[in-house]
């Protein structure tokens, strides 16, 4: 008869005990916030990854490579000074500026994106927060991109003129064009928080800035009433001097009032309703 000696088992690992014999509870595992510098990183390639993006970013350069051409080509001599081709570049580039803006923040509902976006990212005022940091890096970096162009166009237009080229937009006067761009951009960025459909919030900005602009000076030009009224409710009047490169006090009052009401009340709308709308 044989004897059979029987080892015990190791028993399995399970949750730690205390020394009580209860069982003690397991550490949490801390969970990192996505740095903000990666959600701009990942806005900013949502801009350009797509054949549309791709094309809209690179019709920027293209426009204004045409608009300098066509200063060199078609200006007489004396008008080949670098304020000319600061202003032919910079009449597409208020047209293509906002539509960056707009579809910076569309995307999310035309597209179908906004469901993974912020399940991934459950804080919508972060998402929305570097949207709104990458398309104002587009619209300065643009704006560089402009000026070195407008720099290039100013020495070979006066070179093939024979003219001694004429350097009359100073620093200031710059930085007031990009502030009055950038602006224009953010002005789309708000129609899209809106509206939140590429289509009508294009077709908003359009009406807004082609439309209602000759109405509005229309009736200032027939009661005299609101002709005084008018810098302090006409975001796109109020704008204009930013482009002319000087504001006096008055002026940038002006500007802060309208827009209060055209761009700050509706941002603060729409921030509210995009935090709160059901995603589908």
């Amino acid at each position: 008869m044989t004897t059979t000696t029987l080892t015990p088992s190791t028993p399995t690992a399970g949750p730690p005990r205390s020394t009580s014999g209860t069982v003690a509870p397991r550490p949490r595992r801390t969970q990192t916030r996505i740095p903000l510098t990666r959600l701009v990183g990942v806005e900013l390639r949502k801009m350009f990854d797509t054949r549309a993006g791709f094309w809209l970013m690179a019709s920027l350069v293209i426009t204004n490579l045409l608009a300098t051409a066509a200063i060199i080509v078609f200006a007489p001599d004396d008008q080949l000074t670098f304020d000319n081709f600061a202003a032919a570049i910079g009449a597409p580039m208020t047209v293509i500026l906002p539509m960056i803006g707009i579809l910076a923040v569309t995307s999310e509902w035309t597209q179908r994106s906004g469901l993974t976006t912020f399940t991934l990212v459950p804080h919508r005022g972060r998402v929305l927060g570097a949207k709104f940091l990458a398309a104002t890096g587009v619209g300065v970096v643009s704006m560089f991109v402009a000026l070195a162009v407008g720099a290039v166009g100013t020495l070979v237009g006066s070179a093939v003129a024979g003219v001694d080229p004429v350097w009359n937009v100073s620093v200031a006067h710059f930085a007031l064009i990009v502030l009055g761009s950038v602006l224009g951009m953010l002005f789309g960025f708000m129609l899209g928080l809106v509206i939140r459909n590429s289509a009508g919030a294009i077709v908003t900005y359009f009406v807004y800035t082609l439309v209602l602009p000759p109405l509005l000076g229309l009736l200032a030009a027939n009661q005299k009433w609101f002709a005084d009224l008018q810098p302090w409710v006409d975001y796109s009047y109020a704008q204009r001097p930013l482009f002319d490169g000087s504001l006096n006090s008055q002026q940038w009052q002006q500007l802060g009032v309208s827009g209060a009401l055209w761009f700050l009340l509706p941002m603060a709308v729409g921030l509210l309703v995009v935090r709160r709308t059901e995603v589908k």
